[in-house]
């Protein structure tokens, strides 16, 4: 898929794939328009076709026809794929089997000779590609996709238009598999262990830490990714991160939650959460503005941690922290959807990189 507008199901860059013998994997619409891509897909493996793009949108005369009667728009571009004659993407499928990051630059608009052809990024920077044009094109395309794969995201790049890169305008959808973002869960607790499993399901690498080796074990956390015993700021400030991790602090004891708390307010992650009653809340707070924590910083910290669901048990409790996780990182208002107007699904807008 590659343009949605309105109210679509999925998001740009979901894939569907069907083989020579019929057998299909994947979804491009959530069921609305499986059929009708089916059959699209089958009339390109039938012969050598080129590339063909469709739009499914909403309107009296189709929408039940598909069955995308959402509201919104979506376009596919079906191509044939032959790991033969594109040695490349079979490379690139074996990255992404074996856990490793790459993304893939197929062509989604622009001269139709053009039309579908890719270029593969590895994590380490490689490229290879599908005849698609010079080193000057390649480079252009080389460090947006290199972007988007450090931020772990499928997006839309634009490239060209100038003689330093291409002479063409080209558009890109780049197919981004990245490294699991990771959770770093601090408190070897109940919660915890409702979190860790919560977290994985989500895709997170979850790693729960704790200074207590009789509670940091494998056996109490069977979830988890990475068990660690280790005083938690100590192993924060040794370990990798960015701005996709996500940092849950669940000891509610001062000793352990000032300096922890005190260096990932620091670092460039994707949120910090940590548990507490309000005034367990309003006590952290001084001590960290004893400690030299900025307000700046303080206005990231996201305590009492988690959404107000009525939660009772560490089940609910990590699920309220889930959904919080979720609506801070899509810029959702985490109010219920009945009682709001307007398009369910945020657009996705073309990625431009920072300079």
């Amino acid at each position: 898929m590659v343009q949605v507008s309105g109210s679509a199901p999925l998001p740009i860059g979901t894939a569907l794939a069907v083989d020579g013998d019929g057998n299909v994997v994947g979804s491009v619409s959530g069921g609305c328009v499986e059929g009708a891509v089916y059959e699209l897909c089958h009339e390109v493996l039938k012969g050598d076709e080129p590339p063909t793009r469709a739009r499914f949108g909403y309107s009296d005369d189709d929408a039940f026809a598909v069955g995308l009667t959402c509201g919104g728009e979506l376009d596919v571009l079906v191509q044939r794929i032959d790991p033969v004659d594109q040695p490349h993407l079979a490379a690139a499928l074996g990255e992404v089997a074996s856990g490793r990051p790459v993304t893939v630059a197929q062509i989604i608009d622009g001269p139709e000779e053009l039309l579908g052809r890719t270029l593969s990024v590895a994590g380490d920077g490689s490229t290879e590609d599908g005849a698609v044009g010079g080193e000057d094109w390649e480079a252009a395309v080389a460090a947006q996709a290199g972007a988007l794969l450090r931020a772990g995201r499928t997006g839309r790049v634009e490239v060209g238009g100038d003689a330093a890169t291409c002479p063409e305008r080209l558009s890109l959808l780049v197919h981004t598999n990245a490294s699991r973002p990771r959770m770093l869960i601090f408190g070897a607790v109940d919660f915890a262990g409702a979190l860790s499993e919560i977290g994985r399901f989500l895709g997170y690498r979850v790693t729960v830490c704790d200074a207590r080796p009789v509670f940091a074990t494998y056996a109490r956390f069977p979830h988890a990714d990475d068990v660690v015993a280790d005083w938690p700021h100590r192993y924060l400030a040794a370990t990798e991160v960015d701005a996709r991790t996500t940092v849950c602090v669940l000891t509610h004891d001062a000793k352990f939650d000032i300096p922890l708390l005190h260096l990932a307010l620091s670092l460039p992650v994707g949120y910090v959460g940590a548990m507490g009653s309000r005034r367990t809340h309003a006590h952290r707070l001084e001590l960290l503005r004893e400690a030299g924590v900025p307000e700046a910083q303080l206005a990231r910290l996201h305590s009492p941690i988690g959404l107000d669901l009525g939660a009772r048990t560490p089940e609910e409790t990590a699920l309220s922290i889930a959904a919080e996780i979720i609506a801070h990182t899509h810029h959702g208002s985490g109010a219920p959807l009945s009682g709001g107007a307007g398009p369910i699904h945020r657009a996705q807008t073309a990625f431009r990189p920072h300079r």
